[in-house]
C-alpha cells in the first residue's frame, strides 16, 4: 500500500505538470474512492480518478494522455504536453499495481520536476511502481499461453534473482568468526615487544552453491518443455556455476548450448544435439547415466538440484527410487518441479513418483510464472550452511 500511495502522489505531480490543478483534498478523495473499486481492472481506476481529478471537458484529453503514459507497463512519467493518444477502449485487465523489481521506473524527470518547485525528492525516492501486466500472466498455465505471452513470461523469468544459498568452505579467512587467528596474533605481537595486544579472529569462507538442472523433455512434457528450457537458459546466463541436462530416454548435457546469449539460438542448438526429444521417459536410467558420467564433475560443492518432470516414467520404479536416493545423498537439496502439480484433481499417484518422493526435499509446481517466483523466493531463503 505505501508504494501504491507514492505512485498516486507522483501521478498528481504529473497531472499538475500537464496543467490540471490537483490539490491534496482531491487526492484524499481519490484514495477513499479507490477503496471501493476493483484495482485489478484498469477502467475502474481510470474512471474513479477522472471523476475526481478532472474539472472540465477540456481537461479530459490531457488527463487521458497523462494516465496512459504514467500507468503503462514499464513506463516513465511523461514530459508536460507530451502527445500520446488514448486507445479506443480501455479494456486492458491489469491484476495489480506492480513494477519491475529488477528495474523500477524513475519518475519525476524532465519538465514535471521543473513545474513543481517545491518538489525536492531525489531520483531514488521517486522510483515508484506503475501498472504492469506481468501479474496478469502470473497464474496462467504455460500450456495455455500465446507466443507473445510466452515471450513476456520469458523476460519476467530472466529478471528473477536466483541465489540458492551459500556453503562454508574449509578455508579460513580473516573476519568476525568463532576462532582466534593465532598466526596473525603472533605476527602483530612483534610490534609490541612480544606482547599480544589484540586477538584477531577468523571465519570460514563462503561461496555460492552450484545449481544443477535436470529437465524432462519427453512427449508428456511437450507443452511445457520450451518454457522450462527458457527458465534454464535464464539461470545459466545469470549464474556462474550452473549445469543443465535434459533427458527422455537418454541424458544429454546442454550447459554449453544454454550459454548462448539469445534464447532462440540456445533452443535451436539443443534441438540438434538432443536425441529422443518428445519421446518416452526412462528417468531411472537417465539418472543412472548422470551418476556414472557426470556426478563427480558437477556435484562438487553441495549443489542444489532442480529435477523438472511430470513423473510419467516407463522405467522400473525400483531403479528410479535407487537413483533418486543416490542423488539426494550427493546434493545439498533436491527440488522436484512438476508442471502438473496444482492442476485440478492432480495427485502424484504414478509408481515412479511414489518411489522417488521420499527422497525429495521439496515438491513444487512449475506450471506458471507465479510458480517460478515462489521457487526463486524459496531458493533465496536457503541461506548459508
Amino acid at each position: 500500500m505505501p508504494q501504491f500511495l507514492d505512485s498516486l502522489l507522483a501521478f498528481a505531480r504529473v497531472l499538475r505538470g500537464a496543467g490540471i490543478d490537483v490539490h491534496p483534498g482531491r487526492m484524499i478523495d481519490v484514495v477513499e474512492a479507490l477503496g471501493h473499486v476493483n484495482l485489478a481492472v484498469r477502467d475502474e481506476v481510470y474512471y474513479a480518478c477522472r471523476a475526481l481529478l478532472v474539472h472540465g471537458p477540456d481537461q479530459i484529453p490531457p488527463f487521458d494522455r497523462a494516465f496512459d503514459a504514467f500507468w503503462r507497463a514499464g513506463g516513465q512519467a511523461p514530459a508536460a504536453g507530451a502527445r500520446t493518444e488514448r486507445p479506443q477502449a480501455a479494456t486492458t485487465s491489469v491484476e495489480s499495481l506492480v513494477g519491475d523489481p529488477a528495474g523500477p521506473n524513475n519518475l519525476g524527470q524532465g519538465s514535471n520536476r521543473q513545474e513543481d518547485p517545491t518538489h525536492n525528492e531525489t531520483a531514488s525516492e521517486a522510483a515508484l511502481k506503475t501498472w504492469s501486466d506481468h501479474a496478469g500472466l502470473a497464474s496462467k498455465d504455460f500450456a495455455e499461453c500465446t507466443a507473445d505471452e510466452l515471450s513476456r513470461i520469458a523476460d519476467a523469468l530472466a529478471a528473477l534473482r536466483w541465489t540458492p544459498g551459500e556453503r562454508r568452505t574449509r578455508r579460513w579467512i580473516r573476519g568476525k568468526g568463532p576462532r582466534i587467528d593465532v598466526r596473525r596474533a603472533i605476527a602483530a605481537s612483534r610490534r609490541t615487544g612480544g606482547d599480544v595486544a589484540t586477538l584477531p579472529r577468523r571465519r570460514r569462507r563462503t561461496t555460492p552453491r552450484p545449481l544443477v538442472v535436470l529437465c524432462d523433455v519427453s512427449g508428456s512434457m511437450e507443452r511445457y518443455s520450451r518454457m522450462l528450457l527458457l527458465f534454464a537458459h535464464a539461470i545459466v546466463k545469470r549464474r556462474p556455476r550452473v549445469e543443465a541436462f535434459v533427458f527422455s530416454t537418454e541424458l544429454t548435457r546442454v550447459t554449453r548450448q544454454l550459454r548462448r546469449s539469445r534464447p532462440d539460438a540456445a533452443l535451436a542448438a539443443m534441438s540438434h544435439s538432443v536425441s529422443g526429444w518428445s519421446g518416452g521417459t526412462r528417468m531411472g536410467a537417465s539418472l543412472r547415466s548422470f551418476h556414472q558420467r557426470w556426478a563427480r564433475q558437477v556435484l562438487n560443492g553441495g549443489p542444489v538440484v532442480l529435477l523438472i518432470s511430470d513423473g510419467w516414467d516407463r522405467g522400473e520404479p525400483a531403479e528410479l527410487r535407487r537413483e533418486t536416493a543416490r542423488l539426494h545423498r550427493s546434493c545439498h537439496r533436491l527440488v522436484w518441479l512438476n508442471p502438473l502439480l496444482g492442476t485440478k484433481d492432480y495427485a502424484p499417484l504414478t509408481r515412479g513418483l511414489q518411489a522417488a518422493l521420499p527422497f525429495v526435499d521439496d515438491f513444487m509446481p512449475a506450471r506458471n510464472l507465479a510458480s517460478f517466483a515462489d521457487l526463486a523466493t524459496h531458493l533465496n531463503a536457503i541461506g548459508v550452511a
